[in-house]
């Protein structure tokens, strides 16, 4: 039997509406390129505007600054899915690159902590509402059977980002300062007018919307199947209508269960994400040693994306993602061991691989298991809930290093992980019980 073709094959083996569908997919995919950039920056610069004092940063108003970022990120992923599933995910993702890029020019003008944290706070509503939406985006595209994949895919460019904020701290931030990396950030600015023209409405939103026709043609133009039309159009159109399925029907307990997950996976992300670069400064690395973790690390979550997403075609998303939170927790605890370089490089790189794509995974759960109608709202929270944890976890990495504890910052990171575990773990469990009942759950976790 030969094997199955990747994503982007069958896109592309139909003729030119396969390839357009290409396109779409690609665009998002550099809009999440852009939010992983602005969204790692900050943690890139940090060791620098620590060691200067900029602004007078202490390393616990460092800590407060990131959660700020994650604050907006709260914020604006809450506000999003409903918003999203109500106007337009097209003009989300445009107004989002254009709030996160503005937000970045603002920190680059910043004269003191609060202008900054201003900005950062704002950043992180356009930060928070692009990626569910972006989610949603792709799903509506994503060639059948390949549906965690593609997601997966698309994450690799958050990755990307983080690996270019790194490359920007090293190269840009010694000869100019810290302020430009954050003008660097503001260049998306020159991609939203081609979002704008190019990116394709989603198809689920215009069949939710009572819009079939066009959305009818989109589907025969970019060949990708035409999802299905909600049961209940009066009801759709109530903008708690879809928040309000998430609990309807014994689904309150899976809701539950992937908030709970995607908090600790979140504190753990955001809080690596934020605290990587100067934790390993602290642990007595260099400050071009720590920016190498953060490349490796985001290498790694690249990696990640791509086997996490096969493998959970195969073999259902929550349950590769509890396996990869396991994975994490153990790579984390080792980061507070000081190793050989060699070794500690090798340890970051497949933390990297594990961490990232376990939250990941969470997303594509939800996304697969939503209905087309109320998928946006779906993944929207269970993304804002997960903020909560990010809020919590760049703000308890600057309580721990203020305190000279930056080992237990590992430590509380492989916690959060294990806890993150459990919960998706159960989750799986529960989704296999009804699976053995209904039939179909099963079905739809392998088909996607």
């Amino acid at each position: 039997m030969s094997s199955s073709p990747s994503p982007f094959t069958r896109f592309t083996r139909f003729g030119r509406g396969s390839r357009l569908a290409v396109l779409a997919v690609g665009l998002c995919w550099l809009a999440v390129l852009f939010d992983g950039l602005d969204m790692f920056i900050y943690g890139s610069v940090l060791p620098h505007m620590l060691a200067e004092k900029s602004l007078g940063i202490t390393p616990d108003q460092a800590g407060d600054l990131g959660s700020y970022a994650t604050f907006g990120m709260l914020v604006g992923a809450l506000a999003a899915g409903t918003v999203a599933d109500r106007i337009s995910r097209k003009k989300l993702m445009v107004a989002c690159v254009t709030l996160f890029s503005l937000a970045s020019g603002l920190c680059a003008l910043a004269g003191s902590v609060a202008v900054f944290g201003l900005g950062r706070t704002l950043a992180g509503i356009g930060l928070g509402g692009l990626l569910p939406t972006a989610i949603s985006m792709v799903s509506d595209y994503a060639p059948r059977g390949r549906g965690a994949l593609t997601i997966g895919m698309l994450m690799t460019a958050h990755h990307a980002g983080g690996i270019l904020s790194a490359y920007v701290a090293l190269w840009v931030v010694e000869p100019l300062g810290w302020r430009a990396a954050f003008w660097f950030c503001v260049l998306p600015l020159l991609f939203v007018p081609v979002l704008a023209r190019f990116l394709p409405e989603s198809l689920s939103f215009l069949v939710a919307k009572g819009r079939g026709e066009e959305a009818g043609e989109l589907a025969r133009r970019y060949d990708v199947e035409l999802p299905a039309a909600p049961a209940d159009k009066q009801a759709s159109s109530d903008r708690w209508h879809s928040l309000a399925n998430l609990f309807r029907a014994g689904e309150w307990t899976q809701t539950l269960l992937y908030w709970l997950a995607s908090f600790g996976g979140l504190l753990l992300v955001y809080g690596v994400a934020t605290w990587l670069p100067t934790l390993m400064r602290s642990e007595g690395y260099n400050l071009g040693s720590a920016l190498t973790f953060v490349v490796l690390f985001n290498l790694g979550g690249i990696v990640g994306m791509l086997v996490a997403g096969r493998a959970s075609d195969r073999f259902g998303a929550p349950r590769i993602s509890a396996i990869w939170f396991a994975l994490t927790a153990a790579g984390v605890f080792l980061l507070s061991v000081h190793m050989p370089l060699a070794l500690t490089f090798t340890v970051v790189f497949l933390t990297g691989v594990f961490l990232n794509s376990a939250q990941t995974m969470i997303y594509a759960t939800v996304s697969i298991r939503s209905r087309p109608e109320n998928r946006a709202t779906a993944v929207g929270w269970t993304s804002g809930m997960g903020r909560f944890g990010a809020v919590f976890g760049p703000w308890l990495g600057g309580q721990l290093l203020a305190a000279n504890q930056g080992d237990w910052g590992f430590t509380a990171f492989a916690l959060a992980g294990l806890s993150s575990m459990v919960f998706i773990g159960v989750a799986a469990c529960r989704g296999g019980k009804r699976a053995d009942r209904s039939g179909g759950e099963r079905e739809l976790i392998g088909a996607h």
